[in-house]
């Protein structure tokens, strides 16, 4: 499943550098899926909507940092752990319930997000 970043943000910053994906962002700014990925031209969301991959969207969240879950894979094939979570300092990097996937349907994903 995909990472979220709870209220709880202190907006520090510290997970943003860490992600291979470039799935994080700071609250208010948009974001695409092109955005630190080989990705060009069509690309198919989560959620089964094709998009341009550098069709800007509104951000999740305006208060805090928060996680594009098209874009997380929680780090699989890149490290062993979610990096945000590693040096969150408040844990505010948690599993999100809302977005269930499998080792190998995350590790699907970077390959698509990678190519």
């Amino acid at each position: 499943m995909a990472i979220k970043i709870t209220d709880e943000c202190i907006n520090c910053g510290a997970c943003e550098p860490e992600c291979p994906n470039n799935a994080i962002y700071e609250g208010g700014v948009e974001w695409a899926i092109k955005d630190g990925t080989t990705i060009s031209g069509d690309y198919t969301l989560m959620d089964g909507n094709v998009v341009d991959a550098g069709k800007r969207f509104e951000p999740i969240s305006t208060d805090v940092y928060y996680i594009v879950p098209d874009k997380c894979t929680e780090c699989q094939g890149f490290h062993e752990e979610p990096q945000c979570a590693a040096v969150c300092p408040v844990d505010c990097c948690v599993p999100d319930d809302m977005y269930k996937e499998t080792i190998d349907e995350l590790l699907n994903k970077k390959e698509k997000l990678h190519i």
